[in-house]
């Protein structure tokens, strides 16, 4: 990964707390830590474990990638257009709730509502920053606070989510282990979550790379690039293959016209 192409992993949809500075820099929060990535401090930036971990560089993704690209044309098409993307290991609890704010929402209003939850609700890490806020700190709201923060429709979902993980009725470490199907049932538990959200707390906050988040593009591309197939058609690493096909998609709206 090198500075060029570390917009392919931070600006295709698995994320919300990164933003592009003016200068080109990223900035981002992660693991309640602050980080700027410029040019010249990227490399070594990426050579602290922590961070290491969190862009996944000791995966073979060109290996995966290979492997991906001979199951179909389309497929390799896709992940030509952006093959430095990596599927970050993100908090499972930041995922989940992030994922639940998605709902009906777009890549920009989600990140102005998530930075917005940190910094009313999350823990001051320095410099003006915030951690994303824990589960107990949410679990002690009103669902007419987390509305006033700008949730709308979803305050009593993440109300809820908060409240089962703080309360240890959901683990989250424990579902982390499952079996895929058992693992999605056990997040559906919450309210408002379907298995969308499920996926994408399975594929971005817990590292399944099986999983497979459906959304409204991904099942446009699914019926016009692979009609008849399913999620699991793509293997052990469909969650890679999705994240290939959700931005190439959302790049060439021209498909579905």
């Amino acid at each position: 990964m090198n500075f060029e192409t570390l917009a392919q992993t931070l600006d295709c949809g698995q994320c919300f707390r990164w933003s592009r500075l003016p200068d080109g820099s990223w900035e981002g929060v992660a693991g309640g830590r602050y980080v700027r990535l410029a040019g010249e401090s990227l490399s070594r930036t990426l050579r602290d474990p922590f961070w290491a971990r969190y862009f996944d560089l000791d995966r073979d993704y060109a290996g995966i990638r290979a492997q991906l690209s001979g199951l179909d044309p389309a497929l390799a098409e896709a992940a030509r257009f952006a093959p430095e993307i990596r599927i970050l290991n993100q908090e499972p609890w930041e995922a989940l709730c992030s994922f639940i704010l998605s709902q009906c929402n777009n890549i920009g209003r989600i990140r102005g509502l998530v930075a917005r939850l940190c910094r009313l609700y999350g823990e001051p890490i320095g410099g003006g920053h915030s951690a994303f806020p824990a589960p107990q700190a949410l679990a002690a709201l009103r669902e007419e606070d987390l509305r006033a923060a700008g949730c709308g429709f979803r305050a009593p979902y993440v109300l809820d989510a908060a409240q089962k993980v703080a309360s240890g009725e959901l683990d989250l470490e424990k579902i982390q282990s499952l079996p895929l199907g058992s693992a999605r049932a056990g997040l559906m538990c919450i309210r408002g979550v379907g298995p969308k959200v499920a996926d994408c707390a399975l594929l971005y906050g817990m590292h399944r790379l099986e999983a497979f988040p459906m959304d409204v593009w991904m099942k446009r591309t699914m019926r016009r690039m692979f009609p008849g197939k399913k999620p699991s058609w793509f293997g052990p690493y469909a969650g890679i293959a999705q994240q290939y096909l959700f931005h190439y998609s959302r790049n060439h709206p021209e498909l579905f016209r």
